[in-house]
């Protein structure tokens, strides 16, 4: 996949091009032909995203 992120900055660069990414997706869509599988890939899409955010976030903390 991808490198790994491990400075500050790159982490929020990182988070910051997944968002941006997923609004993208999420413009994309049109809302007469959605199916609940389109629904739930967002919903995954918004589930990584968070888990990102709190892996990153923790070492933010350090």
């Amino acid at each position: 996949m991808g490198n790994a992120v491990h400075d500050k900055d790159s982490q929020l660069s990182y988070l910051k091009n997944r968002l941006t990414m997923f609004l993208e997706v999420l413009d994309s869509i049109d809302p007469e032909s959605t199916d609940v599988e389109d629904v739930d890939r967002l919903i995954q899409m918004l589930d990584d995203l968070e888990l990102k955010h709190n892996q990153f976030k923790k070492d933010w903390k350090e």
